[in-house]
């Protein structure tokens, strides 16, 4: 089980504000010599909740987002060993567990570095700070004669050089600087740098663990049958054939929890072992009621969606005059975009386990919003929320599934009811077929172009079932931060544009995946872009350097402000990278596509061959602007994994529903790109000084759209609608 720290108030010092998701220091130490005391409990130094300095010299620093294998825990705490001035080979990392006193632990919205980069790099500088005050006292010099390197403070008069560990108890006794002083950039160690994902000995030897390694003594083990319709219910089930299985204790139904998050309704089998469980689970014999979705066909949907945006759909955003802007345009361009809902699918299925005594639960799962999860067992079992636990447990993958613990309520429940502690288990149908689902979608887009090829008018309407009807059920029309995410933003200089949503009633649970609602419009933008050039008869490199026209920067409600210079900038790298404009091979073909997200500029370039019908991905380029760089390793890695995913999507990603049964199961037909589906890819990061924005997820967008452009390019063939396996390209 992953190690956790035993949270008081008193335990971090006073005046710490936790505030927008970030920390803001605002620490003293005054004489109290309790909280002198605090500061070197166990014999070690504590100067913030998430340092802790023994006096042998390990640094055990606190990780308060969740791994899920894109390196944070290595990220996040490289920056506070940065600003301390520590060697890394004395840093152990342990997880915070789902509390407050953390800050925003929300691990999605590609945040992390985001949002708490400087917080962090003020952890570290204050511990620094102190350890310089400790030796500096010893050695009556002043403290800007000082510095702190490689796990010593150096005396830079005399030469003389102090172990971290030997400051300890000195350290302790220093005041608490209330506004540490950061490190020139010119002096990190480690930020900007390659540096080793902390856990990867772990990971590649086994001892790594995840949710479903979790053992309790006494745990038992849960499968659940839940409605295969969405929000069914149970009329009456028959568990005789269950129960007379060995090894099955007791059979519970469980309603469905009315909440965003609350688990559905179901009948659960509770077993002394995960095959008894599943095998109990397949023995029931239950009467469904499917309720409102039972008719739910994902065809007859995509039609609705598609004659909702060939109509006038209500007005989002507009400039200019649309209407006498396309009736002087010289050519009009119109073309449909659809596209599926998606899964997650992450290679670890949802699991949680739970034990509730004394009126007190602790859990212990892989999730990505432990704050909400605690709040949300807190409410469901009715306790109060500091008798709710959380262990963050490693993550087989998320993608934003384990972000919304309906998962893990399901263990709380069944923990308090049978009395037992318990793991529940997904199968991975179980994760394919009751999941919080992508929005399918249908968009229209109409551009109008000039006799210079110049693009004077831009229509784009958009149908999707949104997010927000998770929380508000009847909610038919989308959400302004969904918008936002690649379609009111698009950053190109057209003096005439508006925006339009037709309706689209949920009829699953809809949830945000992986770079959300970028997927759809980044999609849909990119493919038109590249229609219009070719209407055009420009390149659709050039064709997007005169759409993005003059350097100019968007205003913005908070520091991150839309720059067109900085998209351009990675719009020609790309294409440099890629040499874009050479010839290639008959058969052969590049797109490329540019988006937009989480305040990153991103760039790809698709290179494919379709030969006798079948495509082969050869290359992908792909240029990021993220800012600030913590990781080159872990940019790199999430760049080159967003392109795999990307293409997995753009290749088999679909999810449908008949009679309002979700039809995939499994990887057989919900399937992943292989090994040797797999191209070339090449990554560049461009460097820069500017705030860290999101790297997690703004390398989806632009996969799909880059290979739909690269098709065309070879065959002269124009797809708008995915996955290409359903047009018999793979």
């Amino acid at each position: 089980m992953i190690p956790g720290k035993k949270l008081s108030r008193r335990y971090f010092i006073r005046n710490l504000s936790l505030i927008s998701g970030g920390l803001v220091l605002g620490c003293e130490l005054g004489s109290n010599k309790q909280e002198v005391e605090l500061l070197t409990h166990d014999g070690a130094f504590h100067p913030n909740l998430f340092v802790e300095l023994k006096t042998d010299g390990e640094l055990i620093l606190t990780a308060s987002r969740s791994e899920m294998g894109q390196g944070v825990r290595t990220s996040l705490t490289s920056v506070i060993a940065d600003e301390m001035g520590a060697d890394w080979n004395f840093v152990k990392v342990v997880q915070a567990p789902g509390d407050d006193a953390y800050g925003n632990q929300n691990t999605d919205g590609s945040r992390s570095i985001r949002t708490i980069f400087e917080p962090m790099r003020k952890m570290g500088a204050m511990a620094r700070m102190m350890l310089i005050a400790a030796a500096a006292k010893q050695w009556a010099v002043a403290n800007d004669s000082c510095k702190a390197e490689k796990h010593h403070v150096v005396n830079q008069q005399t030469g003389e050089r102090l172990f971290f560990g030997d400051l300890v108890k000195a350290a302790a006794q220093q005041l608490v600087p209330e506004n540490p002083t950061l490190k020139n950039r010119k002096d990190f160690n480690y930020i900007g740098k390659e540096l080793p994902s902390i856990d990867i000995d772990d990971f590649t030897s086994g001892k790594a663990i995840y949710g479903m390694d979790v053992k309790i003594p006494g745990m038992k083990y849960a499968a659940i049958a839940r409605c295969p319709v969405t929000f069914g219910t149970v009329r009456s089930f028959d568990a005789a054939d269950a129960e007379k299985l060995p090894g099955i204790s007791k059979v519970l139904e469980m309603q469905r929890v009315e909440k965003p998050f609350g688990h559905l309704e179901g009948i659960a089998v509770v077993a002394d072992n995960t095959w008894s469980a599943l095998k109990g689970k397949e023995a029931l014999k239950i009467d469904w009621d499917f309720g409102d979705n039972g008719s739910y066909d994902t065809d007859a949907y995509m039609q609705t969606l598609r004659e909702n945006v060939t109509k006038k759909g209500k007005l989002i955003q507009e400039q200019g005059d649309i209407e006498r802007a396309f009736q002087q345009a010289d050519k009009i361009r119109e073309a449909i975009y659809e596209l599926p809902h998606l899964v997650h699918a992450p290679m670890e299925a949802p699991n949680a386990t739970a034990r509730f005594e004394n009126g007190t639960c602790e859990i212990w799962a892989p999730v990505q919003a432990p704050q909400v999860t605690r709040k949300e067992v807190s409410e469901l079992l009715e306790i109060d929320l500091q008798d709710v636990t959380i262990h963050v447990t490693l993550l087989g993958g998320g993608f934003g599934r384990k972000s919304k613990p309906d998962f893990v309520l399901e263990a709380a429940w069944l923990a308090k009811e049978t009395g037992a502690p318990i793991q529940v288990i997904w199968s991975r149908e179980d994760d394919i077929r009751h999941s919080y689902y992508h929005a399918i979608s249908a968009q229209y887009l109409k551009g109008g172009l000039t006799r210079d090829g110049s693009v004077n008018a831009w229509l784009h309407r958009t149908a999707y079932p949104s997010i927000t009807s998770t929380f508000m059920p009847g909610i038919v029309h989308g959400a302004g931060f969904e918008f936002k995410q690649g379609m009111t933003n698009v950053p190109y200089e057209i003096e005439n544009q508006r925006f339009e949503n037709g309706e689209a009633p949920a009829h699953v649970r809809i949830g945000w995946l992986r770079s959300v609602y970028n997927i759809i419009h980044g999609f849909s933008v990119n493919v038109f872009a590249d229609e219009l050039a070719i209407e055009a008869e420009s390149d659709p490199y050039e064709f997007r350097m005169k759409m993005l026209g003059s350097d100019r920067v968007y205003p913005s409600d908070n520091e991150y402000k839309l720059d067109t210079a900085k998209m351009k900038n990675v719009l020609a790298k790309v294409a440099e990278n890629s040499s874009w404009g050479t010839d290639l091979p008959q058969g052969h073909g590049r797109g490329i596509a540019i988006h937009y997200s989480f305040y990153s500029y991103v760039a790809s370039v698709v290179e494919v061959s379709v030969l006798e019908s079948k495509l082969k991905v050869h290359k992908i380029f792909t240029v990021a602007d993220c800012g600030t760089v913590v990781n080159q390793n872990t940019v790199r890695a999430q760049l080159e994994g967003a392109a795999v995913f990307g293409l997995s999507l753009a290749l088999f990603g679909n999810i449908t529903a008949r009679e309002g049964r979700i039809v995939q199961r499994n990887y057989h037909d919900y399937e992943m790109l292989r090994i040797h589906q797999t191209p070339e890819i090449q990554i560049e990061i461009v460097q820069s000084e500017d705030l860290p924005t999101g790297i997690g997820e703004p390398g989806v967008p632009v996969i799909a759209p880059a290979l739909i452009n690269a098709i065309f390019d070879a065959t002269g063939k124009r797809f708008r609608s995915l996955p290409l396996k359903a047009h018999g390209l793979v």
